[in-house]
């Protein structure tokens, strides 16, 4: 068994041209590109950052492209320009503490922008529906969590739309009666 080997510099200038598998940077770019971006977005939590992350490693990889002599090895080049890059991004961040003698607290905005009395008033509400007859459950479902007109909502249950109004009506007052909505009113 015999192992080629180069003994000419012509044979040399040859070899040297078939350790390029990507002929252009452009075809680096579109067959590596997803290998890279995951690469990108192990580095940074959005996935935003790692796509201009990526841009800017492929930037400095293009300045560079003649220079690189072995394109065997552009993986390892980008990534560690990907490092490279990331870490600088990370070390210039600007950070915005102050010292203060009494910490800052938003003031309290009334008018239901607390999330637990929110989710409280939503289960309540659905506690209130969920005591109306079934009829009217649904034609209330139908026209104000669904969002359709009272044509539609008759159309939807086959009845009037007398019916539809007649039966929204009771039920609204049934709500609006209803002791556990108080904290709505």
């Amino acid at each position: 068994m015999t192992t080629p080997v180069c003994t000419s510099a012509s044979g040399a200038a040859v070899s040297g041209r078939q350790t390029r598998p990507y002929p252009s940077f452009a075809s680096y770019v579109r067959a590596r590109q997803p290998v890279l971006l995951r690469t990108a977005r192990s580095l940074t939590a959005n996935p935003n950052d790692a796509e201009d992350l990526l841009q800017t490693a492929l930037a400095k990889t293009y300045v560079a492209w003649e220079r690189i002599e072995d394109h065997r090895a552009l993986d390892g080049y980008v990534r560690r320009a990907l490092l490279n890059t990331r870490t600088s991004q990370w070390r210039k961040r600007r950070v915005d503490e102050f010292v203060c003698d009494e910490l800052p607290e938003p003031e309290p905005v009334g008018g239901g922008d607390d999330p637990a009395e929110r989710q409280a008033l939503h289960d309540a509400m659905w506690r209130a529906i969920m005591k109306l007859p079934a009829r009217q459950r649904a034609m209330v479902v139908l026209r104000y969590y669904e969002d359709l007109s009272e044509v539609q909502t008759a159309e939807v249950l086959g009845v009037s739309v007398g019916t539809v109004k007649s039966a929204v009506s009771r039920a609204l007052g049934k709500l609006r009666e209803d002791p556990e909505l108080e904290i709505a009113r």
